[in-house]
């Protein structure tokens, strides 16, 4: 009883401060989260929101136990000065993950995702039948699985879950990840990015995308961009607007978790070497950047957990040097990547000298 007061106290608080309150009441919604005196209280009072809400308590819980109070206090202490940059954060194959990326780097003035998922329609539960909606609001949760359990989205999964006919796209899990983080949205905008990385009008750019601006628990006022876009090396050259926008950025932190091992393919060139070179720090698991490719006379690189391999999947892409470096290692506390048992997890801190 007292929990559900506090959370409803902090909803208020958050709404009477948000820009757009539609759209913060909505990720509260989808959240499963109070959403008192917005205009979808009424909504809030069904069954199948109420179950909803339960099921995401729950999963959250167990959460932030297993994963985010962990992850919390390991980040500060192993990324050191990167953990308070306040530049950009790049997470190359992200999708909609931006639970993650607030997660390690919380004090990011401007999240950068991208994936090939679709960024679909700005939700709006109103235009949702009142029928219809526990049953979407059941197959958000079912697109979440995977990630609340396993610390990544299945690729294959996502195409189905994504393209629903309610709530589809990245937007209702983006909005869910930014209520449940404590953040406060202002305003949420589908963009369109030209071939120079230049924003356009909606519709007449080459990759499509979402901008988000909120305000996290800090107080301060952050922005959140997912571009739908394939970054092959055939792709950037046939598209290159996102690579185009991402240069303008400068230099940033780079994140990179379950990426299929795209980088060990000279197919993906490009964007590996536009992370070498623009990133700050570079967290990654096995399957990001092979480390190879952090020399040593360039790069400071630290190891954290087990490297056991690959799973069965991606065998082809072992690394006996990483084996190596991660031979004396104690386990990390949470799980990370593929390898979603924490004692199977291992982490790769890189930073340029």
């Amino acid at each position: 009883m007292k929990r559900l007061l506090l959370l409803s106290l902090l909803a208020l608080c958050a709404h009477a401060s948000a820009a757009d309150p539609n759209a913060d009441a909505t990720a509260k919604f989808l959240a499963g989260l109070p959403v008192n005196g917005t205009p979808l209280e009424s909504h809030s009072l069904d069954r199948g929101w109420t179950a909803h809400a339960v099921e995401l308590d729950r999963a959250w819980k167990r959460l932030e136990e297993k994963q985010l109070s962990k992850i919390r206090a390991w980040a500060p202490q192993a990324l050191g000065a990167a953990y308070e940059d306040n530049g950009p954060m790049f997470y190359m194959f992200s999708g909609p993950d931006f639970l993650y990326a607030n997660a390690f780097f919380p004090n990011a003035s401007t999240y950068i995702l991208c994936g090939i998922e679709p960024v679909g329609p700005i939700p709006d539960i109103d235009n949702i039948p009142r029928a219809i909606l526990p049953s979407a609001l059941a197959n958000l949760r079912k697109s979440l699985d995977s990630v609340l359990s396993w610390s990544f989205f299945i690729t294959k999964n996502m195409k189905v879950d994504l393209r629903q006919k309610q709530l589809s796209g990245t937007l209702p899990v983006l909005y869910v990840f930014l209520a449940r983080a404590g953040c406060t949205i202002d305003s949420v905008a589908p963009v369109a990015l030209d071939k120079d990385g230049n924003f356009v009008p909606e519709g007449k750019g080459t990759t499509p995308g979402a901008k988000i601006v909120f305000v996290g628990p800090s107080g301060r006022q952050q922005t959140l961009y997912y571009f739908m876009s394939d970054v092959a090396d055939w792709a950037i050259k046939f598209k290159p607007g996102f690579g185009k926008f991402c240069e303008q950025q400068g230099q940033g932190v780079t994140l990179l978790k379950a990426a299929s091992y795209l980088m060990h393919s000279d197919n993906f060139s490009m964007v590996r070497g536009f992370l070498l070179a623009h990133s700050k720090v570079i967290l990654q698991d096995d399957s990001g950047i092979p480390i190879r490719f952090f020399a040593k006379d360039k790069w400071n690189v630290h190891y954290y957990g087990r490297y056991v391999g690959p799973i069965n999947r991606f065998k082809k892409y072992p690394q006996p040097d990483l084996a190596k470096e991660n031979a004396t290692n104690t386990a990390l506390e949470f799980s990370f990547g593929y390898q979603w048992q924490p004692s199977r997890s291992s982490l790769i801190v890189a930073t340029p000298k």
